[in-house]
């Protein structure tokens, strides 16, 4: 089977050396790098359609394209790396990412941006289940909570500073910086990895009888299947052809892909994890917690900017009250972790977590920055306790060989998380603003007295006298037309939030089956 284990030594017994965390700190680096990626050009798409000549639906493939590739490259990583050797595909593969980087800058057209983004999602995509790996496997257990927590930081801070950092360097000096900004901290990635890592043999023969229908089979699917979800909300779903066409795609290919994963003696990757009630539960928190995360940075931007009208370094300052102050309890995590059962830990990060979307569910046109803050540090206080937790118990009671499947399919999850988060909410949110509209709408009366009054007042700001009464009072209807839809918005965000919140209550039914290490001895089962 291909795994990253085979490409690693086991963990020192006692302590981890120095270039034990050389490696573990670099490899961090390069899922914080891939995971930042995701967001980055999210609040420079403008720029970078207006610089190509690209409409919004084609800009759209931007990310698209990014996102596809990286989540067809998640679950191969292990048998990639056990074939080239692990330390030689991380460097190769942070070695790419900078190349497709920089050439993400200084595209010139769409299409010569799509492909480079593919590249990125390509090389960056092995990154993430990367740095998870040598996190676990390079560090004995007291110091591995260490470790999760330094990766759990890639997974909550760089989605949520992905925008803010894009928004400035396009703002400051333009859209190409986000992909220059890739280099150097790639080649510190390199650098830091060669160090680290001891040579392995490779292993090319493996490739002549990998799992190759499976591979080809499940690549199409979660291809298909992430195009579904990116754009099924820009195209209005089943009623365009390219998604009914792709969402059949999808479920052939995963249908296969998963019986031969089942039924061959060495697979790619191992789904017979997803039979063991502990790690299906882990997996099912990990798909939560992408919902949640993604979902919620996906909507804060658009609320901040849509009705408050802030720009992206606004918007960057608001998040930030999202991250920063994790920087405070995430020291007390590992100690943690090591004392109390995880599943409680877990549990109070969903419930904090659902907290605050529950807070924001109940916003109005006058809720901002100030008003955001508070239900920021409620999650910022819930959130360090969900992910490094998980973390250990997507690898708790496996053997060292098994820890890479693990690995990816949690990973894995939590993208799909993702991107099905914000596909529902992007169509949950417009079907809501419909809702609400109408239902305001009914409610006001033309003849109606504050109505009139309220018309009446505004037609005279717009100057009767200058315009004539027909055109002033055309304009104040239209003033009134725009409130009514810009409260019917609030409304479908607060819904929004309310769906997030539930989501992560409900994820606190599988919270109880995860696995419990002994107290007092981290990853012990």
């Amino acid at each position: 089977m291909a795994v990253l284990a085979a490409a690693l030594p086991l963990a020192a017994p006692r302590r981890a050396s120095f270039r034990d965390w050389i490696a573990v700190l670099g490899a961090v680096l390069g899922a914080f790098m891939a995971i930042l990626d995701i967001q980055i050009t999210n609040s420079s798409l403008k720029d970078i359609q207006g610089s190509l000549a690209a409409s919004l639906d084609e800009g759209s493939w931007i990310s698209t394209g990014y996102l596809i590739a990286e989540i067809i490259i998640i679950p191969l990583t292990g048998w990639l790396a056990l074939v080239f050797s692990l330390r030689r595909y991380l460097a190769v593969s942070a070695g790419l990412f900078i190349l497709f980087s920089i050439l993400c800058g200084l595209s010139t057209d769409l299409t010569e941006m799509i492909l480079f983004r593919i590249g990125q999602g390509m090389s960056g995509g092995a990154l993430i289940p990367a740095a998870f790996t040598i996190a676990t496997m390079k560090l004995p257990p007291q110091q591995r909570p260490i470790g999760l927590v330094l990766f759990s930081i890639t997974a909550t801070f760089a989605p949520g500073f992905g925008p803010t950092i894009g928004g400035w360097l396009t703002d400051t000096y333009s859209w190409h910086f986000i992909f220059y900004i890739n280099v150097i901290p790639g080649l510190a990635m390199v650098a830091m990895i060669l160090y680290g890592l001891e040579k392995q043999k490779a292993q090319i023969s493996r490739l002549w009888n990998g799992d190759w229908f499976g591979i080809i089979t499940m690549a199409v699917g979660l291809g298909a299947l992430e195009i579904v979800l990116e754009e099924g909300a820009r195209k209005d779903w089943f009623g365009s052809p390219l998604i009914t066409d792709c969402a059949f795609i999808a479920g052939i290919g995963l249908v296969l892909a998963i019986i031969t994963e089942l039924v061959r003696r060495e697979p790619f990757i191992d789904l017979r994890l997803l039979a063991q009630p502990a790690r299906l539960s882990c997996y099912l928190c990990g798909l939560s917690v992408g919902v949640g995360l993604y979902g919620s940075i996906y909507l804060l931007p658009v609320y901040l900017g849509q009705i408050q009208g802030y720009n992206a370094l606004q918007i960057g300052e608001v998040l930030m009250w999202m991250g920063v102050p994790q920087l405070l309890v995430l020291p007390l995590v590992p100690m943690l972790m090591s004392r109390v059962d995880n599943r409680l830990l877990v549990g109070f990060g969903f419930t904090m977590f659902a907290i605050s979307c529950f807070v924001n569910a109940y916003m109005s046109p006058d809720t901002a920055g100030d008003q955001l803050r508070w239900a920021m540090l409620v999650r910022a206080l819930g959130q360090p306790f969900i992910f490094p937790p998980l973390s250990a118990a997507a690898s708790a009671g496996l053997a060292p060989a098994k820890i890479p499947n693990s690995s990816s399919l949690f990973n894995m999850m939590r993208n799909l998380g993702g991107s099905v988060g914000i596909a529902v909410l992007a169509t949950f949110t417009t079907t809501r603003e419909h809702f609400h509209f109408a239902t305001i709408s009914d409610r006001i009366t033309q003849n109606g007295p504050l109505l009139q009054e309220r018309l009446a007042g505004m037609a005279q700001h717009f100057g009767v006298a200058a315009q004539g009464v027909d055109t002033a009072q055309m304009q104040a209807v239209a003033s009134v037309a725009n409130m009514v839809r810009r409260n019917a918005y609030v409304m479908a965000y607060s819904d929004c939030f309310f769906v997030i919140g539930v989501a992560l209550l409900l994820s606190l039914i599988p919270t109880y089956f995860l696995a419990r290490p002994a107290p007092g001895s981290f990853g012990a089962h």
